[in-house]
């Protein structure tokens, strides 16, 4: 079994090359590839009217497209699929999917794909797992990370940014967004490595795991 993964940034590239190993062990190979941002599903599902921008919603029609092709040259007992990850923000998650599901609908021939959302966003993953926030962090804040409810719409990085780091996510937002994707960047590689993938409390979580197990079975 083979996974090529799609992600939106570059701290859920570093948090998945460190998580995926844990959940599926060495058997699956997969390719992890990280894009400048979200963006938008283009409209009438075009092509991305420039590629080299690198933008993970505007791509994914071509991309779906290539992979359904690429996939059905593929011998009958090697098998493939397309792992799409990203944060829901402030969108509405069944809109969304069926948004997602038409464009993969389009796609002839079709490759096995599956949409993962983080809700709200990445960070989500990381505080599904709060004894993995506090090791990593020895000087937490309590009382912030206790007060999080698991894949709530709150300003998701902003409630970790107000745990762990020094000012919260007020001084950190005047550093502006460069700072905070190091940021974001620095939690994932930190906090990943303690994770306990079958304990994980973000139900998105659990469902990008558990796609990617039964996939791999």
């Amino acid at each position: 079994m083979h996974f090529e993964i799609l992600v939106e940034d570059q701290s859920g590239k570093k948090a998945l090359e460190i998580l995926i190993p844990k959940i599926l062990g060495n058997r699956p190979t997969f390719a992890i590839y990280s894009y400048k941002g979200i963006g938008r599903i283009p409209r009438n599902m075009r092509d991305a009217d420039d590629p080299s921008k690198r933008i993970l919603l505007e791509n994914i029609p071509k991309l779906l497209k290539g992979y359904g092709k690429a996939f059905a040259g593929y011998p009958p007992d090697y098998k493939a699929a397309v792992i799409v990850v990203c944060d829901l923000d402030d969108k509405n998650l069944s809109a969304f999917i069926e948004e997602l599901a038409a464009i993969l609908d389009a796609c002839h021939p079709k490759p096995t794909t599956r949409f993962c959302m983080a809700i709200e966003e990445g960070e989500a993953w990381l505080l599904g797992d709060l004894p993995a926030v506090r090791t990593a962090y020895a000087n937490a804040d309590n009382a912030v990370l206790n007060s999080y409810v698991n894949d709530s719409i709150c300003g998701t990085w902003e409630k970790l940014a107000d745990a762990i780091f020094p000012g919260g996510a007020r001084k950190l937002s005047a550093r502006g967004w460069q700072s905070i994707g190091a940021e974001k960047s620095k939690w994932a590689t930190e906090i990943s490595p303690h994770m306990d993938i079958d304990t994980n409390l973000s139900p998105s979580f659990e469902f990008f795991r558990e796609a990617l197990r039964s996939l791999a079975t």
